[in-house]
């Protein structure tokens, strides 16, 4: 390159940096204010944030190159000490002009306390670190913990760091014996864990779908080749208040009577569902209860008439008693309509006439009143972590109509209790339910830390950092988990929000998070959130289905493999319940040991980040 050209690079270059620069402190300048509300032990971190925001509000790709073929920082890791790296490539560049460097205004952090920073961030709320890995563990509490006392030992052995307690699941008396069990743990270990309380929030669900019928199927065990190899056990049980059926028995509620009047050796007759004569032998009694096997498959409902009968003579009648309602899931098909109701009615299928065409959209209850109020033609609608998805046709208040757009090959199940995601609409919801507000107060008496779910403005920060003061609990550390659209683009403004009141972590929740912004947009997504959180000195949770085949099934995928080594880049991984969690646990550590040799964080490529406007 010619002495020329080399220094028309360098001109080039120099201008640029050095308004990169002014655009980075005229930030801070604009929002002192917001810098002057903030802990001050925490401001560094503010006043760095706003100085990466400052850097993201422009695409500086050719600069990263002019400053790579001059050899020298292409500014792609400037997360954690921003205004300082600028200082330094912008000495650098005057002295190669020979110019004589300027005084550069001083940085809140440099390029050594910048990552200290995040890293005292992380030990504050998340506690130390282990041996080997930085990142710590974090395992959603099963029921079970509540009583299974060595479940917490095996967890806390395998490298658990933090347990997580659902609120949306057990209730506070299961809390506290969690956390009773979770301390004898840990004087048997010899190590604390902290423990972070997740409130349930706003989340809208799909309601109870009607049952077809009142039935149970009675299947004997078959080879392939369908010969009998086991009867099935069928458990003749008082109708009002039966006795507990034997592990894989099928109970059958009958009146006293015709228990009274069995015998070992009798057949209890009954033509089925289907029309089929089927009978079971009756074996033995035990207590008020006896026990039968069916050779063959019988689909029995209640009120059908049954008769026993003794050396081929029927001895006596009666009927079989209450059964619980068989649930089949919603199918829906892409070009489907599907009607949410405001009323709290039992879901129900499409209704078709006789020749196939619809008479009635299938409907289902969807639990949040605010979603009538708000959704608008056109908004979009998904369903059950985006297997489901759609948009609002029609919406006069009480009930709303999607039109599928999205739905697996053969159609699509939907079940109750499915989350239910509207992107588009504001819904003008806080954070913190009723429902919050009341457990609240009976976690703060032992959580590290609380997680305030489907957070959507810095509003909602505030409103949890009050709560907590009023509750004399203004010392807990608060998680902000970001699972939805809103939420990720006023993170910028929710971060400098929490500052105020430390410490504070970032949840990347990213099921919810996937089905607001689009799957196809997740990792890009989540990069942001990364480099946000570094730049504020927050630590970081990466979070939804890590290792999720593992943990309940017992093998994971190579893409969840995949996914556990990029989960390193964070503080903190959350692992989700599941049969195998202790092995998972210590499949996870083992990766985050490993990976900690090879690499922190990632340098990145700076286009215009559109989250960076505040």
């Amino acid at each position: 390159m010619s002495s020329i050209a080399t220094d028309r690079l360098l001109e080039r270059t120099l201008g640029t940096t050095r308004a990169l620069r002014c655009g980075a402190l005229a930030l801070e300048e604009a929002h002192a204010a917001d810098v002057e509300a903030i802990e001050p032990r925490f401001r560094a971190s503010a006043r760095n944030l706003l100085h990466y925001l400052g850097v993201r509000q422009r695409d500086i790709r050719s600069l990263q190159q002019d400053l790579a073929s001059l050899g020298l920082s292409s500014l792609g890791v400037i997360e954690s000490h921003t205004l300082a790296s600028l200082n330094a490539v912008i000495a650098i560049l005057e002295r190669l002009m020979g110019i004589e460097p300027a005084e550069p205004p001083p940085p809140p952090v440099d390029m050594r306390t910048g990552p200290l920073l995040l890293r005292d961030h992380a030990r504050t709320l998340l506690g130390p670190t282990r041996r080997m890995r930085s990142a710590r563990i974090m395992v959603t509490m099963p029921g079970e913990a509540a009583t299974n006392q060595q479940l917490l030992v095996e967890l806390m052995r395998a490298g658990m760091d933090v347990m997580r307690i659902n609120c949306a699941h057990d209730d506070a008396a299961a809390w506290r014996r969690m956390v009773a069990n979770l301390r004898t743990a840990e004087r048997i270990v010899g190590r604390r864990c902290r423990i972070q309380a997740d409130l349930a929030g706003p989340k809208l669900r799909t309601g109870a779908i009607g049952p077809i019928g009142h039935f149970v199927r009675i299947k004997p065990e078959s080879d392939r080749m369908g010969r009998l190899v086991r009867p099935a056990q069928v458990w003749l049980t008082p109708g009002t208040s039966g006795d507990p059926a034997p592990p894989g028995a099928f109970a059958l509620p009958v009146p006293v009577e015709l228990l009274e009047a069995l015998e070992p050796g009798d057949r209890l007759q009954l033509t089925d569902l289907r029309g089929r004569e089927r009978d079971f032998r009756v074996l033995e009694r035990q207590g008020r209860s006896w026990l039968a096997e069916a050779a063959r498959t019988a689909y029995v409902a209640q009120g059908m008439g049954v008769n026993v009968a003794r050396g081929g003579v029927v001895v006596t009648e009666s009927s079989i008693g209450a059964l619980p309602g068989v649930v089949e899931p919603l199918q829906v098909s892409v070009g489907d309509t599907l009607a949410l109701t405001r009323q709290d009615l039992p879901g129900i299928p499409a209704l078709r006439d006789s020749e196939g065409r619809l008479v009635e959209p299938a409907r289902i209850h969807c639990t949040l009143p605010a979603a009538f109020d708000r959704a608008a033609p056109g908004h979009r609608v998904s369903l059950d972590d985006g297997k489901i998805a759609g948009v609002v046709r029609a919406n006069d208040g009480s009930r709303i109509e999607i039109e599928i757009n999205r739905a697996a090959p053969g159609g699509a199940r939907l079940r109750a209790e499915k989350g239910i995601n509207f992107p588009d609409t504001d819904l003008g919801l806080s954070a913190l339910t009723d429902k919050d507000l009341a457990d609240l107060s009976q976690v703060v008496p032992f959580a590290d830390m609380v997680a305030l779910s489907f957070l959507r403005t810095p509003e909602d920060v505030i409103q949890l950092e009050d709560r907590l003061h009023a509750l004399g609990a203004g010392h807990l550390g608060i998680v902000l988990k970001i699972e939805n659209a809103a939420a990720f683009q006023n993170l910028p403004r929710i971060l400098l929000a929490s500052l105020r009141s430390p410490p504070v972590g970032v949840m990347v929740a990213r099921g919810d998070l996937a089905v607001e912004v689009g799957f196809e947009r997740l990792s890009e997504v989540q990069e942001e959130i990364l480099w946000l959180c570094e730049a504020a000195h927050v630590p970081v949770i990466w979070a939804t289905q890590v290792l999720e085949g593992l943990a309940k099934a017992g093998a994971p995928s190579r893409a969840e493999v995949s996914d556990a080594v990029m989960s390193s880049r964070a503080e903190c991984v959350m692992l989700n319940k599941g049969p195998r969690i202790v092995d998972t646990v210590g499949f996870l550590a083992d990766i985050l040991s490993r990976m900690e040799e090879h690499h922190d964080k990632r340098m990145a490529l700076l286009r215009r980040l559109s989250v960076s406007a505040l």
